[in-house]
């Protein structure tokens, strides 16, 4: 039988990735082509494809995102509301008449999903150059003030998916704060923020208001030195 030489996977020259995945792909058309090739070896080169390609995606995607995040951090983000500890901030359509444009032009979108049990989730899924990745928050309905069942949910919603799409894109909370937070040092680590907020869910604490009293956007700008007090803090909701 005629054998169709070809080069092995781990012999395949090093090129960028669009080139080796298009080299990838021109042996995976001439093996298609001869019936004697063992038809596990051509899916282990799909595979290899598919590997690659990811990869690539998700380097541009990387790229794109940090291009959002530093023409972000360029453009002023007006606070348009004031809550009910009149403090100013800005809203989901503050951020989004900034940051819409800017990830449009980047190649990049977002869309959220949300579900509602004992608390609400809203997960951002923020996409582009055939990558995604998703941001999760949970909460209580925001019952505050003299809100009916609707506008609470309504306000926890639109609370999650501003964080949500903050956190999707790295932004710092002092981005968007009144600069109480301005250079008071790291901030905790994602497995930190998660600690924190299975805490929160755990003893049914409320996270704007968690937010509120540590004077930041979104959990993940909580100041590291602060993460021990903010467990504290929790801990001693339990125990009531």
């Amino acid at each position: 039988m005629n054998q169709v030489a070809l080069t092995p996977v781990d012999q395949l020259p090093i090129a960028p990735a669009a080139s080796e995945s298009a080299a990838i792909l021109n042996v995976i058309e001439r093996m298609a082509t001869n019936p004697d090739i063992d038809p596990d070896r051509i899916e282990r080169f799909i595979a290899l494809k598919e590997r690659i390609d990811a990869s690539a995606a998700k380097l541009a995607f990387s790229n794109a995102v940090a291009d959002a995040k530093a023409r972000i951090a360029e453009t002023p983000i007006f606070k348009n509301r004031e809550g009910h500890n009149s403090k100013r901030y800005a809203d989901f359509s503050a951020y989004a008449k900034v940051v819409d444009p800017i990830l449009a032009s980047l190649g990049l979108t977002y869309r959220f999903r949300t579900s509602q049990a004992t608390t609400i989730s809203v997960t951002c899924v923020l996409t582009g150059h055939g990558h995604e990745e998703e941001n999760t928050l949970t909460g209580p309905a925001d019952t505050s003030g003299s809100k009916n069942a609707i506008q609470a949910i309504g306000s926890t919603l639109t609370y999650l998916q501003r964080y949500t799409l903050v956190q999707a894109l790295g932004l710092a909370a002092s981005d968007d704060d009144d600069g109480a937070m301005a250079g008071a040092g790291d901030v905790i680590t994602d497995e930190q923020r998660d600690q924190l907020l299975a805490k929160i869910d755990a003893v049914g604490a409320d996270l704007p208001k968690f937010c509120s009293y540590f004077k930041i956007e979104a959990l993940a700008g909580l100041p590291a030195a602060r993460f021990d007090e903010a467990l504290r803090l929790l801990e001693q909701r339990r125990r009531k």
